[in-house]
């Protein structure tokens, strides 16, 4: 398939922010977007990087009525010598195609579009930021698109790539946040959709991140929906615990997440020789782990935040004190690691990174 490059107008160019540190997270985007289609007769078509412009859909669109959607998230930063790096961006392309399949939508090429990726942060690559900590987001998302009101997989969907640069995810910045406990709601359960990204699992999750927020939470950290017991995930990253000197994470059984965050912390912990595990265990053995002294970190992985270290757990009414509010030096560590091999500042001993500019 051609991939047909069709420039902005340079009369139509939107203005760059000039200021990093008003860019928050997911509100601009560039000038450009990456968009094919896809037919059961054609299969993927019409692959093109043009201006980035509003999608024209049917009103009993397929993705409108029955959310037959997937997406992924991950970036380009500006690193040494004025470099753009991508981090393990392939690892993402993968996990969609996983999405694909659990929702029923045609995979994607990964060589053909790891390359359209590739030249549309290269055409756009005034627009990624050259203060420490902010990137530019690639927003990739497949969506159906049969004008069609009923039940079944749609035959025809839209891929498209946004592009947008982007500051801290957290106002906050790489500090402690509190997270909430949600024993009422739940995101996902075995054998649904819990380990694609898609968008019912975030619209599952919102009015429990609502009342957090009411409440002055950061984040929602989910319970299995089964128990109500066992830890998941945070309602935007996997997480993980320090117990003394073992850090364990929920195990990948279907109804979380499979973050390229995540993975990339327990390889890194396993080359550093830290004892890290994957086990299911329960929002009573963490509380206790707090009042006993054994809960020495708590932080979130994710794409967008890296790493978040958690100062403070509410769970039923009560306030528990993780690191006695402070940063973790585990979660220090990882966080500045990761920062390092993302820009380019250090050796990556994993491959993980690609500099493409």
């Amino acid at each position: 398939m051609e991939l047909r490059v069709l420039p902005v107008d340079p009369s139509q160019k939107k203005p760059i922010p000039k200021d990093d540190s008003k860019l928050g997270f997911g509100r601009v985007f560039s000038d450009h977007m990456f968009q094919m289609e896809y037919s059961t007769d054609k299969g993927w078509h019409n692959a093109r990087i043009e201006p980035y412009h509003p999608l024209t859909l049917d009103p009993a669109c397929t993705v409108l009525h029955y959310g037959q959607e997937a997406f992924e998230g991950l970036k380009a930063y500006r690193g040494a010598k004025d470099g753009i790096f991508l981090f393990r961006h392939r690892e993402n392309l993968r996990r969609m195609n996983a999405s694909c399949r659990r929702l029923v939508m045609p995979e994607i090429d990964l060589d053909f579009v790891s390359d359209a990726l590739k030249k549309l942060v290269l055409l756009d690559r005034d627009w990624i930021p050259h203060s420490p900590g902010c990137a530019l987001y690639i927003r990739p998302n497949i969506i159906g698109v049969d004008p069609f009101l009923g039940v079944k997989p749609a035959e025809n969907f839209i891929f498209y790539i946004l592009v947008g640069p982007v500051g801290a995810y957290y106002p906050e910045g790489f500090n402690p946040v509190s997270i909430w406990v949600s024993d009422r709601y739940v995101r996902a359960v075995r054998g649904g959709i819990g380990e694609a990204k898609t968008g019912g699992n975030y619209a599952a999750s919102l009015l429990a991140q609502k009342e957090a927020k009411q409440k002055g939470f950061s984040q929602v950290l989910w319970l299995d929906a089964i128990h109500r017991k066992y830890i998941e995930e945070v309602g935007t990253m996997n997480i993980f615990f320090m117990f003394d000197d073992e850090v364990a994470t929920s195990p990948l059984d279907g109804s979380i997440l499979p973050g390229i965050t995540r993975d990339s912390v327990i390889q890194i912990l396993r080359k550093w020789g830290v004892p890290v595990v994957e086990r299911k265990f329960s929002i009573e053995e963490v509380i206790s782990a707090q009042k006993s002294g054994a809960l020495k970190e708590v932080f979130g992985t994710g794409t967008a935040a890296i790493i978040s270290p958690v100062a403070t757990i509410h769970y039923q009414g009560q306030n528990y004190t993780v690191a006695d509010g402070k940063t973790g030096p585990l979660s220090k560590r990882l966080y500045d690691f990761l920062l390092d091999i993302q820009y380019g500042k250090k050796p990556d001993p994993f491959g993980w990174v690609e500099r493409i500019g």
